[in-house]
């Protein structure tokens, strides 16, 4: 029995190898670069490591050295987590969550609007589709510099002063536009930018998934009269389950580790109006030389996004196997 086993398992091991070998170097790569650098970033985040790593391990270098010296247990947490002291943590959570959260409803309900829209066959469909998927295609460094602009008082109200001289509108040679220059607004700035590049992703997914739905469904609903928005609302919405899960993993993980568009349009002012937190781990270990500090902060962005994954990897496999 066991020497079946045996062969059970090698012919397993040996099935599709050159698939496996083929994979060999993303599978070490996956583990050494991923999972390496993350246990690497939690294990000094419990330390007092400056610019420079401190040394885990007396002379000699075996594990039974360990230095005790190096470890300060959760005080870097403790002064994270302090909001009186810290209040350049707390303000970047608190713009993170506000960003996040503007920014799946309205990338969420315009992506399934347009969506919902070009999925009529409409004319000049693929043209449609490249104008709202092309500033996907730019990085968030040019997004950055566009609105930087046009955001600026020197952009958008030089535009509103024209065009009121213009049309002879009086009241908006007058209108202040000062989305920028405020630290109560000033995400929202950043909130504009971002959705400009992103909801056509958001679209081409949630297309991707209505056009993946049976065309018979489409036809029964049209024979029983259904209104095409019910039929969007109350059929197709809950059969795309799986695609809507699926992009908030995307756009959630994205949002998370948001920071060149924010550098970019912004720097994270006026004051800490626009920090974030890929903002905070940069500057204290580039810009301040803690990286205990910065690893910690980096530390509670990683748990951020498996607190994302884990719901999402159930629902996408936990489910079958229970089937």
């Amino acid at each position: 029995m066991s020497s079946t086993k045996t062969r059970r398992w090698w012919r397993g091991l040996t099935k599709n190898l050159n698939a496996k070998t083929a994979a060999l170097p993303m599978i070490l790569t996956t583990l050494v670069v991923f999972i390496g650098c993350s246990l690497w970033t939690i294990l000094y985040s419990f330390t007092k490591s400056k610019l420079i790593p401190v040394s885990l391990f007396k002379e000699g270098g075996y594990l039974g050295f360990i230095n005790p010296k190096a470890f300060v247990g959760f005080a870097q947490y403790e002064r994270l987590l302090d909001g009186d002291r810290n209040t350049k943590w707390a303000e970047s959570v608190e713009n993170i969550a506000t960003y996040g959260i503007f920014s799946l409803t309205f990338s969420f309900t315009v992506g399934f609007i347009l969506a919902a829209l070009i999925d009529q066959k409409i004319r000049f469909e693929n043209t449609f589709r490249t104008i709202f998927l092309y500033p996907f295609a730019l990085s968030f460094v040019v997004t950055g510099v566009v609105w930087q602009w046009m955001l600026s008082p020197s952009g958008i109200q030089d535009a509103i002063n024209q065009f009121g001289a213009w049309s002879n509108i009086g009241f908006l040679e007058t209108l202040p536009f000062k989305l920028m220059a405020s630290g109560d607004t000033v995400m929202f700035a950043v909130l504009i930018a971002g959705l400009w590049q992103g909801t056509g992703f958001t679209m081409v997914l949630m297309l991707a998934g209505l056009r993946g739905i049976d065309g018979e469904i489409w036809k029964a609903a049209r024979v029983d009269g259904i209104p095409a928005w019910k039929t969007y609302v109350f059929v197709a919405i809950p059969m795309m389950r799986g695609v809507f899960i699926t992009t908030l993993v995307i756009a959630a993980s994205g949002i998370v580790k948001l920071y060149d568009l924010v550098v970019v349009l912004t720097n994270g002012g006026p004051g800490f109006g626009s920090e974030v937190p890929a903002k905070y781990v940069f500057d204290f270990m580039f810009s301040r030389a803690n990286l205990g500090q910065a690893l910690a902060a980096s530390t509670m962005m990683l748990i951020t996004v498996v607190i994302i994954l884990i719901p999402w990897m159930y629902l996408e496999y936990g489910r079958k196997k229970e089937r």
